[in-house]
């Protein structure tokens, strides 16, 4: 064969493959409102920038007839390229390829990828669209779960892993999105779940359907398992692009600066008014991190679970930080069982590749109810302490209103290691409100007075002038600094500034013993 045949011959081959499962599946998937792989990927990467690996594998099964069928590229395309000019691999399962069904050399091609991630120091992105496992290939294909899942793991904290569910992602597939740090998923078109809609059926009687059962809502607002939902998947793209803009490469690298252009001494007079006269009367939290972030841009990160807790990204004199704060429009912003598990997740990934952490307090104390009790609020609750205490990124807390009793320790206080603690003058730091201090330290003396609601009144008063401060924790040395509101973001950013050079170590050991 001359080299100009094997050229063509090699023009043949690629086009081929290129085509996945050919124009009717492509056109099905269209029909789905979804994209096929290689088009997520061109929207995925800069232009030109995508480079293919392992286009020409194919599987080696010869069970139930699949030594007849053609799997173009094995039903997943592998490669890396650049997102705004950063190294990152990725591999988009295909759908029109039988079903984008995982089989041994499909999982192969997804080790290779994140093998190379690993080794490069770079994020890899991992975009599912697949009926599960090849059956055909039997323990072929389970052994290749096990091998991505081993991966992912070993590779957890070292570089930045996304999982972005744009269809079906069932039985086993789904344990490596839940091992990565970060879940993507489309309204209407994508599930997860353990076992589907008729195995639920058949085994234990109950009726529903798929997207009630896994989809992008369920996910994202009851389990907790994913942590963005949009609309389609142009919007799902321009997440992953805006997320990793807020992260490093890896664990040994910063996030990227950004000149955003915003003042770092911006006063914002607003703020000194934006904590209610009236204790118990909520206000938005997200208010006071939009106004201190720089161009009061926010990317909030599990927006509709746990909603009790704010976790996000925001940016501070074009550095990336991320946010915990407790959110006074639900549940009073009480901490339970679903926000400590949030907030520990978060702060362990921000720890783990170096973004500074600012914990924004407002919390009257652990949600308290028998349904928290027996679900293990202890056990959940010491996450979040554990996490905290783990950290040894900058770690800066500023205390707006209330921080009552152990939520105020769990909540990054100077006693977990919190490096700077700045208090509004609103602030209330004690071990419980007047009112509940009042009924057990007083009762006697309430319970003797001639007029009990007026002796009650007037020790709460009391309690409250000498407890409901900042200005006792101050004294001890628990609070460094109470400020005026409108000063928040000079502050803060001093303070990071201050912290940057931060450097804190933990005792040598294999891994601590997270309370799981």
């Amino acid at each position: 064969m001359s080299t100009r045949a094997k050229l063509e011959e090699l023009r043949l081959r690629s086009q081929e493959i290129e085509l996945g499962g050919g124009a009717k599946a492509i056109e099905k998937q269209h029909e789905r409102g979804k994209y096929t792989a290689r088009e997520r990927l061109t929207l995925l990467f800069d232009e030109g920038s995508f480079t293919e690996l392992d286009k020409f594998v194919t599987h080696r099964c010869v069970n139930f007839g699949m030594e007849n069928t053609f799997t173009p590229a094995e039903g997943v395309v592998t490669g890396y390229g650049t997102i705004d000019g950063r190294l990152v691999y990725a591999f988009a399962q295909d759908f029109t390829v039988v079903g984008g069904s995982l089989g041994e050399m499909h999982a192969k091609k997804i080790c290779k990828v994140l093998d190379l991630a690993l080794k490069m120091g770079a994020p890899c992105i991992g975009i599912n669209d697949s009926g599960g496992a090849r059956i055909q290939e039997a323990i072929d294909a389970l052994s290749g779960y096990g091998d991505i899942f081993y991966r992912n793991t070993i590779s957890s904290g070292v570089i930045p892993q996304l999982s972005v569910i744009m269809g079906p992602c069932a039985g086993g597939a789904v344990y490596s999105p839940a091992i990565t740090d970060f879940v993507f998923m489309v309204k209407n078109t994508s599930q997860m779940f353990i076992t589907g809609p008729q195995v639920i059926k058949a085994v234990t009687g109950e009726e529903v359907s798929a997207e009630k059962l896994g989809g992008a809502m369920t996910h994202n607002s009851v389990s907790g398992v994913a942590h963005f939902a949009a609309e389609n998947e142009e919007e799902c793209i321009l997440q992953i692009r805006a997320l990793l803009s807020y992260i490093p490469n890896n664990n040994l690298e910063e996030a990227p600066v950004f000149d955003t252009g915003d003042d770092p001494e911006r006063r914002d007079e607003t703020l000194n008014d934006i904590i209610p006269d009236n204790p118990n009367a909520p206000y938005d939290i997200k208010d006071v991190v939009i106004k201190v972030a720089d161009n009061g841009e926010i990317f909030e990160v599990q927006p509709y679970y746990a909603q009790n807790i704010v976790t996000a990204f925001i940016r501070l004199n074009g550095k990336s930080i991320g946010v915990i704060a407790n959110q006074p429009k639900y549940m009073a912003g009480c901490l339970d069982i679903n926000a400590s598990d949030k907030s520990a997740r978060f702060i362990r990934f921000c720890d783990a590749f170096n973004i500074p952490i600012l914990t924004v307090v407002d919390v009257p104390g652990f949600l308290p109810g028998v349904n928290q009790e027996f679900g293990g609020i202890i056990r959940h609750g010491a996450k979040m302490l554990y996490a905290y205490s783990e950290a040894t990124v900058p770690k800066v807390t500023l205390i707006t209103r209330k921080a009552y009793g152990g939520a105020y320790i769990a909540m990054s206080s100077r006693h977990l290691g919190g490096d700077q603690v700045i208090a509004w003058p609103t602030a209330e730091i004690a071990v419980m409100g007047a009112s509940g201090a009042a009924n057990i330290i007083f009762r006697k003396d309430i319970e003797a007075a001639q007029d009990k609601e007026a002796k009650r009144n007037e020790i709460i008063k009391q309690y409250e002038e000498r407890f409901a401060t900042p200005y006792v924790a101050a004294e001890r040395g628990y609070v460094d600094m109470v400020i005026e509101p409108a000063v928040t973001r000079p502050v803060l950013i001093n303070a990071f500034e201050m912290l940057a050079t931060k450097r804190e170590t933990r005792p040598a050991k294999k891994h601590g013993n997270i309370p799981l």
